[in-house]
């Protein structure tokens, strides 16, 4: 058994960020474009783009920023905010599961495996 955690920030405007939200931007950076990023989390273009303008209004603060196609096509670039909460809510989020998973192995894991055993 294995404790599971989806792990999201609010504010009073609703959420601003997540789990899968911080993989949207990963993707982002990762492909240099919303389009691209949107086909690696297997969303529709206009879903990604809803969800970065979702969370830059409720964050009061750009997150990503594109350059209009041509020549040499359109592109999108996470900002320096983007880019520490990235880092910043992985690093939270890792250190919540590792806390999870200790306070389950304490807590509840005995009980279980308990309750399992006088089953048989």
């Amino acid at each position: 058994m294995n404790p599971h955690l989806n792990l999201w920030l609010e504010n009073e405007s609703g959420v601003f960020f997540s789990i899968w939200r911080m993989e949207l931007l990963q993707a982002v950076a990762d492909t240099g474009s919303i389009s691209a990023a949107a086909t690696v989390m297997d969303v529709h273009y206009r879903t990604a783009w809803q969800k970065i303008r979702e969370m830059e209004t409720r964050l009061g603060q750009k997150l990503v920023e594109t350059q209009i196609g041509g020549k040499s096509g359109g592109g999108a670039q996470l900002t320096p905010l983007a880019r520490d909460l990235i880092t910043a809510f992985n690093q939270f989020s890792q250190e919540v599961e590792q806390q999870m998973q200790e306070r389950f192995t304490a807590v509840l894991a005995p009980l279980l495996t308990a309750s399992l055993d006088d089953s048989d």
